[in-house]
């Protein structure tokens, strides 16, 4: 009965709505003015066509409407049918194009983890100890998007990843994790904020930090006003300035480690011996690379939100394909070859790495503990730390960007899902997510606590609210590989082939790798958060600083299981969905297998009859 699309939401490029067509295109000041008063007001879903043949089952004059139309008739379908139809029809904005994606994806998540953070991971591991670290978790995090590839192009719905854990897993689950999700970015945006704010401390510490905060803040607020096309152009130009800046440093970092700067020596690998510097950390060597999981994971989040923009993507099966063919080059070039050069140039023990006792250390946001900015000092390049500076102020910045889009799009899912309020979902007639942006936007303004006089009160509250989102990309990573197993049991008890039907397919084993190697590094983040590196007593307040999200992830979970269990009768002892219950249609940009199948015989055929160079490049582009 769901599975009754029409064909005009079958196509690739999916609805594109007419959201646009219906205001008048006049440039007069006064036109434009009220025209961009007007896109505020609730989407007109009378606008959109509806989805179903008027020859199905569904015969009241309700099932005509648009599903997301508010008075779309539900009560034939069940809450795992509403979840589905009602994510897969979002009215949101379709206008990210595939270099938007593929940008985005790029330079998405280079931020203040790689810049900024890299340097407690350098200074607690060691360069090799770091470099194991980061690519272990750069693994997992590509087998992850694999995993997440498949899916969210099978289903490029709302909320992606945050809502296939709802309709592939548990409700309850999908709950916890949801809002888990949100809490991470919402958290991120005053952070990033706060970062910026602090860099401009480089050049002028008259100016208080607040000013440059209320600065940014309007920038970013403005930036995510003008739609996901705004974000967007924002992000791609964002992106582009930092691949050239990662790749300029690993260049300049080959010349200064060869000596190739004017009066500075050959460096060579002396910063991984001894007496100048170690492979590892001497104090308690394991447990020290253990201790920087969260940070590198920490680092990593951000590289999720292509699948994110899935829904809101004109062609999502190649658009998808394409952002996660460049995450493999991005954890290669722009994590494993920039943490190859700064352990190179910059010895672990290095005190600059720890900070000192300010707002902004405390905090790990002081610019002057970056080993990027360290290095080019060291090597006595007046203007490049300056440079070096400018182009972490455009990271924060987009960092930020990226925070406002990833909760407002989290959030808009969750009220979607009737798993919060369901103000969430509502979209203006720009097909913005308002609501959710402006809970962002709230959020934000915490990060005018800098002007709070002292170090110690900011602090705090940073850190307690850091805490909650420590390790929070790891729980949602962990569930898109189960979404991944739960989906191709599904398919399997239905004896359909997944190659028949799927655009792009994700081997199994890489999610069952992921699992494995998630489950196994939580545990040992658990040990060495607990008991930190130098400390042989259980330390809870700095297993808290690390862990905090697991017990709040816990509370999300039982909370909604006992509401499940008073308000929709679902036992307790229920923990996941059945590969029978599993709804594995609903939600496909394309509905008409015996049509996809078709397709996807004749493009794998005109892949065959290419040549051979054109093979070799489409594998890895």
């Amino acid at each position: 009965m769901v599975s009754s699309l029409a064909s005009g939401q079958s196509s690739d490029t999916g609805s594109e709505y007419s959201e646009y067509s219906v205001y008048s295109r006049s440039y007069h000041p006064r036109d434009l003015f009220y025209d961009f008063i007007d896109s505020f007001k609730p989407f007109d879903y009378s606008v959109l066509p509806p989805i179903y043949n008027t020859e199905d089952t569904l015969v009241s004059d309700k099932s005509v409407l648009h599903p997301n139309h508010p008075q779309f008739d539900y009560s034939h379908l069940t809450e795992l049918e509403r979840a589905a139809l009602v994510t897969a029809t979002s009215p949101l904005s379709k206008h990210l194009k595939t270099r938007h994606l593929t940008l985005i994806s790029l330079g998405g998540a280079i931020g203040t983890g790689l810049f900024i953070g890299s340097a407690s991971s350098l200074s607690h591991a060691g360069p090799l100890g770091m470099l194991l670290v980061w690519i272990f978790i750069g693994s997992i995090t590509f087998t992850t998007m694999s995993s997440l590839s498949e899916l969210a192009t099978a289903f490029p719905i709302a909320g992606s990843f945050v809502t296939f854990t709802t309709l592939f897993i548990d409700a309850s689950c999908g709950f916890a994790i949801a809002w888990n999700y949100a809490l991470q970015w919402l958290v991120t945006m005053p952070l990033e904020l706060v970062a910026v704010s602090m860099t401009f401390s480089y050049w002028n510490t008259d100016v208080h930090p607040a000013v440059y905060v209320a600065i940014f803040y309007v920038v970013i607020v403005v930036i995510n006003l003008f739609g996901v096309k705004g974000y967007g152009e924002a992000e791609s130009l964002f992106s582009i300035i930092k691949i050239i800046a990662v790749i300029g440093f690993n260049i300049l970092s080959i010349i200064i480690v060869t000596g190739g700067v004017p009066g500075q020596p050959y460096i060579g690998g002396k910063y991984w011996h001894k007496p100048e510097g170690g492979l590892f950390n001497t104090v308690e060597p394991f447990k020290q690379c253990c201790y920087i999981i969260a940070n590198a994971s920490f680092a990593y989040a951000g590289v999720e939100i292509f699948a994110l923009a899935a829904v809101e993507s004109k062609q999502p099966k190649k658009s998808i394909n394409s952002a996660r063919k460049q995450i493999f080059y991005r954890i290669l070039v722009f994590y494993i070859c920039s943490l190859v050069m700064i352990g190179l140039l910059v010895p672990y023990t290095d005190e600059r790495l720890l900070g000192t006792n300010t707002k902004a250390g405390n905090i790990g946001v002081d610019i002057n503990t970056s080993p990027f900015v360290i290095a080019i000092k060291n090597a006595n390049i007046r203007a490049l730390p300056t440079i070096m500076n400018i182009v972490i102020i455009i990271t924060v910045v987009s960092v930020g960007n990226a925070s406002v889009y990833g909760s407002s799009r989290a959030l808009c899912a969750l009220g979607a899902l009737r798993q919060g309020p369901s103000i969430l979902n509502f979209i203006d007639r720009r097909g913005r997510p308002m609501a959710g942006l402006l809970v962002q936007f709230a959020f934000g303004l915490l990060a005018f606590l800098v002007a709070i006089p002292g170090p110690s009160v900011t602090t705090q509250i940073f850190n307690w609210l850091l805490s909650l989102s420590g390790l929070s990309i790891l729980f949602t990573y962990l569930s898109i590989n189960i979404c991944h197993l739960r989906f191709r049991r599904a398919l399997n008890v239905r004896a359909r082939l997944p190659q028949d039907e799927l655009v792009y397919t994700s081997p199994v084993w890489v999610s069952w790798y992921a699992i494995i190697c998630i489950i196994t590094v939580l545990g040992l983040q658990f040990w060495a958060a607990l008991f930190p590196p130098g400390n042989h007593a259980a330390d809870w307040e700095s297993f808290l600083t690390i862990y905090l999200g697991l017990p709040v992830l816990i509370l999300f979970y039982i909370c909604h299981k006992i509401y499940a269990k008073i308000f929709l009768k679902v036992p307790l002892t229920k923990f996941w969905l059945t590969a029978e219950e599993i709804d594995i249609d609903t939600g496909r940009r394309q509905i008409d297998m015996e049509a996809l199948k078709q397709e996807i015989a004749e493009e794998r055929l005109s892949f065959q009859s290419k040549p051979l160079y054109y093979k070799v490049f489409r594998f890895f582009c």
